[in-house]
């Protein structure tokens, strides 16, 4: 005779329960926990459960319509829809199943497997072997969503005869796999492997992409991914056209306290005759003591190499090897920095820049406690000289180990600031010693230095309002300084392009190397407006003019600050509550001609991302500008809808009357498929480069990837609302 239990309340609950586990505890691997609307428990001991039926084994979690376990047979019959989770990304969809008691082995038919939420795998039987190997036969395998009142097949997919999941290594095994688009049969593989949506590195292929450019023909890059161990990885990127075989490559490694990255490709093309390559790294590494190593290397064939294969813009290389340490009140830093020139007017070779520079410095603030304030205590060291040529370059140029320069500074530096009532007075004294030891070809050497003594006092008068939450300042300032000492007769490398702008408004020296000083009295005058809302518009402004006794002779026209008057600084920025951004800068002379101007803002709201810059800088034969620069960027992305992105990117030389780049990209994404489509056009041109245009196409099937978390944008059945 059966005994009968329903599930009504809670003491119901306790005996099902009880029943379950006393039938079921025979095997510590068997099922911990069961709950159904009803149990019946048959004379020859057979569970049956029946109804919202859940069973839970360690991390997996069983629901279905019935479950029946016999333990002569120590087999669960399950009557579905049967969903199985294991907790790990992985679930299980059956119609009807017979299983083992750890649910680990058995046999289900109308099956699906369906992993990270991204990938499933439908079939007509499934078995699961010892819990590690799921069999699928007559499979069809998409991450696209499928609707049944669409009777049109997914985007893609994959039809194989069986497909193996491996849980352990998180593998899929693809017999007499098929793949299809829109139904329609593209290629055919007798064996396949991919990884799951669970991996996170596997070696493998990644997302091939296709390019056409007017310089290297049609091609198609195809990366393959190679891990080496959890904290190396390897990708090799072979680019085959007509007019090239390039071999792109990107090695990282992470270690315990730090990381590398190194990027690069080599080429033999019919560009050129001869190899042609690159080589970009980076890293960066914690030492004892609060030390840190950093490194950048950049290194190529020849001068277009980079922009002929649109690896990079850039029109000079600098390598750099770092040392430094920053701490509350103290900073070192050593760093050796390899220069190397890329545009068509060094004619030379590099030989007139300098290609090596070393610099240190050591700077401390000391608080003394009799004088009061603080006192900065700073030592420079400086040297530059045209070296040795990069050594994957084929020029013809050779050694050249002529020392130019070496600069030695020491300064000191005290500043204590008095408030009295609402004024505000920053009082600032300070030494330098300058020592310089210059090298040049058919000159005796020679060794000069000099010392600069400076003073300063600074005056600020705050004044703020708050009314309806908004907060405005103003704050007038004025400073008089003074720099003594004499101009010295060393060459003027290291100060050739000098910045004025509100941050060194109030500087006593606006050159950016201790090589050049400003010397005599100054006077500093000016002000800071700032309005600050939490609802609303917010903005500052800032302008300013400096006033000298005696010119300095190496301020160029450009830089605002030659003659005894400078040009009148202005900048500012704003920022509204909807998403609208604006800033710039600009310098007016007496005349109200504008020397430089600069002007960038932004919009972005949910839909659109818009940003664009203005650069205005007037002709200036003293830093090697014999017409006037005059330049607007422009670049932004919308989203057209839920699946389409658009971006673009423009660069118009105003001054020539061309553009100098443009391109743009259309991309569709949804929950199968990512497909860019982008077009670039490099419209400059020099002897070494020629205009180019590029074209790519990329296609990524999703569901074969680790999942990113970022949010996509899933098809919707049916209608879907407005």
């Amino acid at each position: 005779m059966a005994s009968r239990i329903r599930r009504w309340g809670a003491a119901s609950l306790l005996a099902l329960l009880f029943s379950a586990t006393w039938i079921w505890a025979q095997d510590t691997s068997a099922p911990a926990v069961l709950i159904a609307d009803e149990i019946e428990v048959t004379r020859d001991r057979v569970l049956i459960a029946r109804g919202n039926v859940e069973a839970f084994q360690d991390n997996i979690r069983l629901t279905a319509t019935e479950v029946r376990y016999d333990p002569e047979t120590s087999q669960l019959s399950i009557v579905g829809p049967i969903t199985i989770e294991d907790g790990e990304g992985i679930v299980v969809l059956a119609d009807q199943a017979e299983l083992s008691r750890d649910l680990q082995d058995g046999l289900l038919t109308g099956a699906r497997l369906v992993l990270e939420d991204q990938l499933q795998l439908a079939s007509v039987q499934m078995n699961r072997v010892g819990g590690r190997y799921t069999q699928l036969y007559k499979t069809v395998v998409t991450s696209c969503r499928i609707c049944e009142e669409d009777p049109n097949p997914p985007l893609w997919q994959i039809r194989a005869k069986r497909v193996i999941h491996d849980s352990e290594t998180r593998q899929l095994y693809f017999d007499q796999a098929q793949f299809r688009v829109l139904g329609v049969p593209i290629f055919y593989l007798p064996s396949l492997r991919l990884p799951d949506p669970t991996v996170e590195r596997a070696s493998g292929f990644l997302i091939p992409s296709l390019e056409q450019s007017s310089l290297l023909g049609f091609g198609i890059k195809v990366p393959y991914f190679i891990t080496l161990g959890e904290q190396r990885d390897l990708t090799l990127t072979p680019y085959i056209s007509p007019k090239t075989r390039t071999l792109e490559f990107r090695y990282r490694q992470a270690f315990e306290r730090g990381d590398v990255e190194f990027v690069g490709a080599v080429s033999d093309d019919d560009l050129k005759s001869g190899p042609r390559g690159y080589l970009f790294g980076a890293g960066a590494f914690d030492l004892r003591n609060d030390f840190v190593l950093e490194f950048d290397i950049e290194l190529t064939s020849d001068d277009s190499y980079l922009l002929d294969y649109d690896y990079s813009d850039k029109d000079v290389l600098d390598s750099e090897l770092r040392l430094s340490r920053t701490r509350r009140d103290e900073y070192f830093g050593l760093s050796y920095i390899k220069f190397k020139s890329l545009r068509e007017d060094d004619e030379d070779g590099n030989e007139s820049e300098p290609t090596d520079v070393i610099d240190t410095i050591y700077q401390r603030r000391l608080f003394p406690s009799v004088i009061g304030g603080e006192l900065r205590l700073t030592a420079l060291g400086h040297t530059h000289f045209r070296g040795w040529d990069n050594p994957f370059s084929t020029s013809e140029n050779g050694m050249s180990d002529e020392l130019d320069l070496v600069r030695v500074t020491a300064d000191a530096q005290w500043l204590k600031t008095y408030q009295m009532g609402g004024l505000q007075v920053q009082t600032t004294l300070g030494m330098a010693a300058d020592t310089f030891y210059i090298a040049e070809e058919d000159e005796p050497n020679e060794t000069t230095g000099g010392l600069a003594p400076r003073a300063a006092v600074t005056l600020r008068y705050p004044m703020t309002r708050t009314q309806n939450g908004v907060t405005q300042l103003i704050e007038p300032l004025a400073q008089l300084g003074w720099v003594g000492g004499n101009n010295l007769d060393v060459p003027n490398e290291e100060s050739t392009r000098v910045e004025f702008d509100e941050g060194d408004l109030l500087s006593l020296s606006r050159f950016p190397a201790p090589d050049r000083r400003e010397r005599g009295w100054t006077l500093v005058y000016g002000a800071k407006w700032s309005r600050y809302a939490a609802d609303g518009w917010s903005g500052n402004l800032t302008f300013g003019q400096v006033l000298r006794s005696e010119s300095q002779p190496d301020f160029t026209k450009s830089s605002g600050l030659a003659g005894t008057r400078s040009d009148l600084l202005l900048a500012g920025q704003f920022e509204l509550n909807n998403g609208i951004f604006i800033g710039g800068r600009t310098i007016i002379d007496s005349d109200f001609d504008i020397a430089k101007a600069e002007l960038r803002g932004f919009w972005s709201n949910d839909r659109l991302d818009l940003g664009g810059s203005y650069v205005w800088v007037t002709e200036d034969p003293a830093e090697n500008l014999p017409s006037p620069i005059s330049e607007f960027i422009l670049d932004g992305a919308y989203q057209l809808d839920r699946h389409w992105n658009a971006s673009f990117g423009w660069r118009y030389d105003l001054e020539a009357n061309r553009a100098a780049r443009a391109g743009g990209e259309l991309s569709y994404s949804n929950e199968c498929v990512t497909i860019a489509f982008s077009v670039f056009r490099r419209f400059t041109s020099s002897t070494s480069v020629e205009p180019s245009t590029n074209l790519g196409l990329s296609v990524s099937l999703q569901g074969f990837s680790a999942n990113t978390g970022e949010q996509t944008q899933v098809r919707s059945c049916g209608k879907q609302a407005k």
